[in-house]
């Protein structure tokens, strides 16, 4: 069963019973904290791109659904033609703008739905839901939901704060029916919880100080226009959590050190329910592919491939055999440049390809965090989700300003929530937990 095991509705003293929780009543905008759900759960389903694909990371004006002009841009560099695993691993947007185009926001916002999301309008259908650019938001606690659709290895649970009211005598008086529904496989599931290693675990990621010893930690931030909202959406094996950090009345987010500060406190709360924990790595089930893969090119690796990592495949998706490093190619001065744009960390022996046939599955449990606060210092940049348009209603500006976080558990037989959100600014602070679950306070550090 799917459980809030915490929920944090706002920072500051308490000054109301039973007021505003920004973990569940605060709608956000999500900015590319949304970009695997938005993009990578339709497209890797539908098999419409692997995460080898290469896509073009370019400026680029596109043409959405009223025939007008659309130019997202990055908050970092261009990096030219690289693997969806690059694109994911530094939030390049042009990549998943592509992408979309590929799945249409109709297909987006259907995936969406059965993941619980349920504050999208008809307004959302179109490119800059790709990254997060929507016309109200989500709220943490459905974004939890979401992500632990992932994390439950395809099936989307309801996170419940309750699971039955019952009198003195035992007698049960109401029970709590709780959704659940099927939206992707679990083999979709696994190669997205990989790709999402690549924030945490690359030499580009936008959540490196999100990684846990011994956990294999999936993980994506999330920043709006002019930095007004900062997310950090990840999980373990064990734990689903979500931070939401802004203010209620949209500002600036400036943080020292130039860091996220929600994934600041994603770290400070994930890192420590976990300590007691023993070690869990995602579980590779049998019908997924391994290859050795070019990281220019994103085919499987010959001889001449000079940088080449291991990437994971449903079956029937495995890429061709790399022209791009042959005889004939070997000394191309452009597979330098691709190649520093694609590297991996992990660097295996060309031309293998094999079946990987772990098929351990263990319980997910989902915590969030969202934090509000007056803080005046520098702010931090990393994820790629400012997003620039003339023709779209809502580019990642946020019209709600809450504070929200919420969680709910990611394993189907057993789902463990958290939940924190934080507020400054006089606001409400709530904070919920459900039986048999972990407990931790969450504080605001500069660090």
């Amino acid at each position: 069963m799917d459980m809030l095991l915490g929920v944090f509705g706002g920072l500051g003293k308490k000054t109301t019973s039973r007021g505003f929780n920004r973990a569940t009543q605060g709608i956000r905008q999500t900015g590319s904290a949304s970009k695997p759900l938005t993009v990578l759960v339709p497209g890797i389903d539908k098999k419409l791109f692997t995460a080898s694909t290469i896509f073009d990371d370019t400026k680029t004006t596109f043409l959405d659904k009223k025939k007008e002009n659309y130019s997202p841009t990055n908050n970092a560099n261009y990096l030219g033609k690289i693997t969806v695993r690059r694109a994911l691993e530094s939030s390049q947007n042009i990549p998943f703008v592509e992408m979309m185009e590929k799945i249409t926001p109709a297909t987006s916002i259907k995936y969406l739905e059965k993941m619980g999301i349920t504050t999208l309008t008809e307004e959302d259908s179109n490119l800059a839901l790709a990254l997060g650019g929507l016309e109200k938001g989500v709220s943490p606690l459905e974004m939890a939901g979401a992500y632990s659709s992932i994390a439950n290895d395809g099936v989307y649970i309801e996170p419940i704060f309750y699971t039955k009211i019952a009198h003195s005598n035992g007698k049960t008086l109401v029970t709590k029916k709780q959704k659940r529904q099927k939206v992707i496989s679990n083999s979709v599931a696994y190669i997205i919880k990989n790709l999402l290693t690549s924030p945490v675990t690359g030499s580009h990621g936008t959540a490196t100080n999100c990684s846990i010893s011994g956990m294999d930690v999936a993980a994506k931030t999330g920043t709006t226009d002019d930095d007004y909202d900062r997310w950090l959406c990840g999980f373990t094996n064990y734990y689903t959590a979500v931070t939401w950090y802004g203010f209620d009345f949209n500002e600036n987010i400036d943080f020292a050190g130039n860091q996220n500060p929600a994934s600041v406190l994603w770290s400070n709360v994930m890192s420590s329910i976990h300590k007691k924990l023993d070690k869990s790595k995602f579980q590779k089930p049998n019908n997924i592919l391994s290859a050795t893969i070019c990281s220019s090119s994103g085919e499987l690796a010959n001889g001449n491939c000079p940088d080449t990592y291991t990437e994971y495949y449903l079956k029937g998706t495995l890429p061709s055999t790399c022209k791009e490093h042959n005889s004939s190619n070997k000394n191309n001065k452009n597979n330098t440049t691709q190649n520093k744009n694609n590297t991996i960390n992990n660097n295996v022996s060309n031309n293998s390809i094999y079946d990987n046939s772990i098929t351990n599955t263990t319980p997910n449990n989902i915590i969030e965090n969202d934090t509000n606060q007056n803080i005046t210092n520098k702010t931090n940049t990393n994820t790629n989700n400012n997003t620039s348009s003339n023709s779209t209603k809502n580019n990642n500006t946020t019209h709600n300003n809450t504070s929200n976080t919420n969680t709910s558990n990611n394993n189907p037989t057993k789902n463990n929530t958290i939940n924190n959100t934080t507020s400054n600014k006089n606001t409400n602070t709530n904070t919920s937990t459900s039986k048999n679950t972990t407990n931790s306070t969450t504080s605001n550090t500069n660090s």
